[in-house]
């Protein structure tokens, strides 16, 4: 079994989408270690419709390619458009953050996924729910990118989120 990471974000109905994403996930790879959710502005974005993004661990033996088309398949199930334009409103988005310590290119799939270190809401969930794991290109930890991370004007905030019965970020 290998530990998988993905972040998952979600700027229409973000609730629902994002909970019907994590049942998803649960049912088919089991246990989950899920992050706080963050909410955060669009970043790239015409629409300035702000997105509920997190970060997610679970383990498989599945193959990178089997990954990304599940993901893929989610996504679609989900109502998003696979002719969507890249900078447009969500209804769900499945980034395949790291297999184990995969580096470069697997059945298409670019790994660590480059977005870890350039995006404030990837990078700090994974820091926070998995800060001694080392990103597999750099062998820095999660923890000491985000210590390190010049967020600019990348601003996102915790918020209040529930499933499954538990509470994953604090109600402030």
């Amino acid at each position: 079994m290998r530990l998988i990471s993905v972040s998952l974000g979600s700027n229409i109905d973000r609730e629902h989408h994002l909970r019907g994403c994590l049942d998803a996930l649960a049912e088919t790879f089991g246990a989950l270690r899920v992050s706080r959710v963050f909410e955060s502005e669009p970043v790239g974005f015409e629409d300035g419709r702000n997105f509920y993004n997190l970060v997610v661990l679970f383990e498989s033996d599945w193959m990178v390619g089997e990954l990304q088309a599940w993901c893929k398949r989610l996504e679609v199930a989900h109502g998003r458009r696979p002719d969507s334009l890249k900078f447009s409103p969500r209804t769900l988005d499945i980034d395949l953050l790291t297999v184990d310590d995969l580096v470069g290119m697997h059945d298409g799939v670019g790994l660590p996924r480059d977005e870890i270190l350039h995006h404030a809401f990837v990078l700090q969930p994974l820091a926070e729910l998995l800060p001694a794991g080392k990103h597999p290109g750099l062998g820095l930890t999660y923890a000491e990118l985000w210590a390190d991370f010049e967020a600019g004007d990348q601003r996102l905030w915790p918020v209040s989120f529930t499933w499954a019965g538990r509470q994953l970020s604090p109600t402030a």
